[in-house]
């Protein structure tokens, strides 16, 4: 063993600086350490899990990206309908990183009882969705009998408009959707349902949108304007074909929002600007394209943890050179003594460099013992509970990130190996006050 390490490690093992200053000034620098690491390992894990809870909802109700027709029926307000035949299919599906690919149609309309009325926004998906979302997010009831075939007149509600509109489980609802008019038929189409489940997500903005039922509803209930020029006695509407839909939801396969940025844009670069039989043109959007407010407001909890991390590591650099500073005050006559042996300032400066870093490893040690420990208790418990209609969940997340390519900033290993780093900065810079140029004089320093 070296001597600087043998004496290093017997000034930190010495029981007898229990009755000095350096002793409580150890234990807090110590414990700075280990509540700065604490904070951080805390803050990481759970601003990881909110943003990875909020992300799954709203990728639940639309998908890691859609393709949508960018085309509008002249003089409507509807959009022209997406026609996912076998080639844009075939497209989708052989370009590596995407999992599924589900076809949907939707419609703005309102459901009315004979006291209220809601606007909703009516999905319709068929038999292969991946209804695991829906599944989880049930609270009452069952879920539709999705079908591109078959006509169910089964929905699905959420619990702000089944409570809004006073509706239950098993309670018949009419429907009402606006329409393109010749003059000589409604504007309105109605549609009755009955509501065979509730689901709640707490995301309050797309609760009180989205109602749920089968594809081949909605697409009896978008009739489109014909474009071509109509011979006498034509209906002016078509029927939706079973391959037209409002889009096409798909799920990546992607660790990191870089991975699916890149299929994303592979997928842009196929199909974005092409153009199905009907002429309209199609385009990818990432969900991040589709909600950016959430997206934004999610990206703004990092500034968050960046502001965390900074405070948290001065305050941690603070107390190692407070606490060795103390240490050196109370070790002068010793430092003196190994001077006029002949020890360097080299050798002075690295018994304390070694002494800190026993510190931080110290604090370091408890700092992850406590900070995981409570992390792991909190997700396997749920101890700490949150309110869901402000929070969106109903308990403080947590998600666990050891190491994440591109964003090292959520990754706890990284954060250990920083912590790490800047402590032995702080010790290194710190270690040059011990210098001593006039040992007898130190060794009556009392």
């Amino acid at each position: 063993m070296n001597l600087e390490r043998f004496i290093a490690r017997r000034i930190y093992g010495d029981r007898t600086a229990e009755g000095r200053f350096s002793g409580p000034a150890i234990r807090i620098a110590v414990a700075g350490i280990a509540i700065g690491l604490i904070v951080m390992l805390v803050s990481i894990a759970v601003v990881n899990g909110f943003k990875r809870e909020v992300s799954a909802k709203v990728i639940g109700f639309g998908g890691d990206a859609q393709v949508v027709s960018t085309s509008q029926w002249e003089n409507t307000f509807q959009a022209v309908p997406v026609i996912a035949d076998d080639s844009l299919m075939q497209v989708i599906r052989s370009t590596p990183g995407v999992k599924a690919a589900y076809p949907y149609a939707a419609i703005a309309g309102m459901l009315k009882t004979e006291e209220d009325f809601r606007g909703i926004q009516l999905k319709g998906v068929d038999e292969n969705y991946d209804i695991n979302f829906l599944e989880q997010n049930l609270i009452e009831g069952t879920l539709p009998h999705f079908s591109a075939t078959k006509n169910s007149k089964e929905i699905l509600l959420s619990r702000i408009i089944a409570n809004e509109l006073q509706l239950k489980v098993g309670d018949k609802v009419y429907a009402y959707f606006l329409a393109p008019t010749d003059g000589k038929r409604s504007p309105m189409r109605a549609a009755d349902f009955k509501v065979v489940g509730i689901y709640e997500t707490h995301m309050a903005d797309y609760d009180r949108a989205f109602c749920f039922t089968d594809i081949r509803k909605v697409r009896r209930l978008n009739n489109q304007p014909k474009q071509e020029l109509l011979e006498e006695g034509e209906s002016p509407w078509r029927l939706w074909n079973d391959d037209e839909c409002s889009g096409v939801e798909l799920r990546l396969d992607a660790e990191n929002q870089a991975d699916m940025d890149a299929i994303v844009a592979d997928l842009q670069h196929k199909i974005d600007h092409t153009t199905d039989r009907i002429g309209a043109h199609r385009g990818v959007f990432s969900i991040r394209q589709l909600s950016p407010r959430v997206f934004a407001w999610l990206d703004v909890l990092n500034v968050n943890v960046i502001m965390i991390l900074v405070l948290m590591m001065a305050i941690g650099g603070f107390t190692v050179v407070s606490g060795l500073l103390i240490l050196m005050l109370e070790r002068i006559q010793m430092i003196g003594l190994l001077k006029s042996l002949g020890a360097t300032n080299q050798t002075v400066r690295g018994i304390f460099r070694h002494f800190a870093i026993m510190l931080v490893g110290r604090g370091l040690l408890w700092g992850n013992a406590i900070g995981l420990g409570l992390c792991w208790l909190q997700q396997q418990f749920g101890l700490v509970k949150l309110n869901p209609d402000t929070y969106y969940i109903d308990s403080v997340p947590i998600q666990f990130n050891w190491i994440i390519p591109n964003n090292y900033i959520d990754s706890i290993l990284i954060v250990n190996v920083v912590t790490l780093a800047i402590s032995a900065l702080v010790i290194y810079g710190a270690s040059y006050l011990m210098s001593i140029k006039n040992p007898a004089s130190t060794m009556r320093f009392e």
